[in-house]
């Protein structure tokens, strides 16, 4: 893996990445499932001066029942914004995907807990590549697993719904869960959250100690969707 990693750190060193915003903020991070397919730039264009985070959800239709896109929609959108570029990676093989996504554009990593592979070794390999970490968990996974890789990550990103489809209800239990995975980061760790935040439910999420805030549909499912963003952060205020 040594030999793998320095090849592609060649290939990778000059990569103008941009890095997560520095705590502390509240970050909205607009999810571009929600957007329109069809107009994907201009949509982006939108939300460009609102936010600093973009959100990539991206899905193989094997680790979740979905699929969605890949680092050739990240390039093509790469020219059209500034944002940081978040990629979630919900898919079995993060280890061998990565860089490729890297590649594409995106500034930012996020990992499942879940995934059918070595999650320290694909820790590893992003960070090796300049990019920040994250690392994601579902609904129904214990936070506590978190535990032997928090302190290598630059965020977490806790479901708040069963990854695969947007539009889904905000589970109740996401506040609790938000708590307990806020006690075991450091102050310069990001707590972002995924899965039916608007605003009512944006203020309990930030109550439990969430900094950034995925929202697809209360975005881009609006005719204004800078003035969505405005509204979620004003009802967290």
């Amino acid at each position: 893996m040594i030999v793998i990693l320095t090849q592609l750190y060649d290939i990778y060193k000059g990569f103008d990445m941009k890095q997560l915003p520095a705590t502390p903020s509240i970050e909205i991070a607009p999810s571009i499932l929600s957007a329109d397919f069809a107009d994907l730039a201009r949509h982006i264009a939108t939300i460009e001066n609102s936010v600093k985070i973009l959100h990539l959800d991206v899905m193989d239709g094997h680790f979740v029942p979905n699929i969605t896109f890949g680092p050739c929609l990240i390039k093509k959108i790469r020219h059209h914004s500034d944002l940081f570029f978040d990629a979630h990676l919900m898919i079995d093989n993060p280890i061998k995907y990565a860089p490729e996504f890297i590649k594409a554009g995106s500034d930012g990593i996020t990992i499942h807990l879940e995934s059918p592979c070595d999650t320290m070794d694909a820790i590893r390999v992003i960070r090796d590549l300049g990019a920040s970490v994250g690392i994601s968990l579902k609904p129904g996974t214990p936070v506590e697993q978190l535990h032997p890789y928090v302190e290598y990550v630059d965020m977490v990103l806790l479901m708040t719904v069963e990854p695969g489809f947007g539009g889904q209800a905000f589970m109740t239990d996401g506040p609790e869960r938000a708590r307990k995975i806020r006690n075991m980061l450091r102050d310069d760790q990001r707590l972002e959250v995924d899965g039916g935040i608007d605003v009512g439910t944006a203020s309990l999420i930030v109550q439990a100690g969430a900094d950034t805030l995925v929202a697809g549909n209360a975005i881009f499912g609006k005719p204004d969707p800078a003035q969505a963003v405005s509204d979620i952060l004003a009802s967290i205020c």
